[in-house]
């Protein structure tokens, strides 16, 4: 991606060192206006900056309804992240009893089997995050007591929601847009479950809604269903998504 599409570090620094110059002048405080330049140039810490952590939940952790190889492991990785932003959001998959994308609810269908519905192929999942259930649960390691927002999606039993912006049908919105413009959080940083499913599909959309977008690599797990993968890396790209490592942040 190139420097016009994504706000990198070095632009924020040039820019900081800018206000250094002209602060260390106008006070004489030439160390403490350094120091909040510095600080200014850290991911995260600006105002625009947002942690998005997708469906970090019971039912994709070992144990749970649709488990996500490994996906306990990224949960110290997100906690560390957590404390570098002033600005994170959740999403928590919240399906009704016996919702269309469940197999349970086609005759002769097997979970990873798909079906053609209004809006296009779905794939058949075994039933997972059903409301209200201690499957459905955020995973109950997560330590980030700051989160402002929690988003639910794929509650309408009719339409399956992998994006944290819009559901399936491309068209059903979750409303999380509107909340990202209205408190100008243009920068997002996701993580969390599935690499291929639900964080590929949040990170697309959050393009086409206008948002820098950045997936941290090592802070999310994949289900890989037939080469899903990388096909997802590679939709990502296109899409101008940036792809990141978590010490690329904490290191920061």
């Amino acid at each position: 991606m190139n420097n016009s599409t994504y706000p990198i570090n070095r632009r924020r620094f040039l820019a900081g060192m800018g206000a250094v110059g002209a602060g260390a002048i106008a006070s004489g405080s030439m160390l403490a206006t350094l120091k909040s330049a510095l600080a200014s140039t850290m991911i995260g810490a600006g105002k625009d900056d947002v942690l998005l952590v997708i469906d970090v939940q019971n039912c994709f952790l070992p144990g749970g309804t649709l488990p996500v190889s490994d996906g306990d492991q990224i949960i110290p990785i997100i906690n560390k992240l957590g404390q570098k932003f002033k600005n994170v959001v959740f999403t928590q998959d919240w399906h009704t009893p016996g919702h269309e994308s469940f197999a349970s609810s086609h005759d002769g269908k097997a979970p990873f089997d798909t079906v053609e519905m209004d809006y296009g192929t779905q794939v058949l999942w075994p039933d997972h995050c059903v409301q209200g259930t201690e499957d459905a649960k955020l995973a109950a390691g997560l330590d980030i007591p700051h989160a402002q927002l929690i988003v639910r999606k794929g509650y309408n039993s009719a339409v399956d929601s992998y994006s944290a912006f819009v559901a399936a049908d491309g068209k059903t919105k979750t409303g999380l847009t509107g909340y990202m413009k209205e408190r100008g959080l243009q920068n997002v940083y996701m993580c969390g479950l599935a690499t291929d499913f639900c964080v590929n599909w949040s990170a697309q959309d959050g393009r086409k809604a206008g948002l820098n977008v950045a997936v941290i690599e090592d802070a999310c797990r994949a289900i890989d269903l037939n080469g899903s993968l990388q096909a997802a890396w590679d939709a990502m790209k296109a899409s101008g998504v940036k792809r990141m490592q978590s010490s690329e942040i904490l290191s920061s």
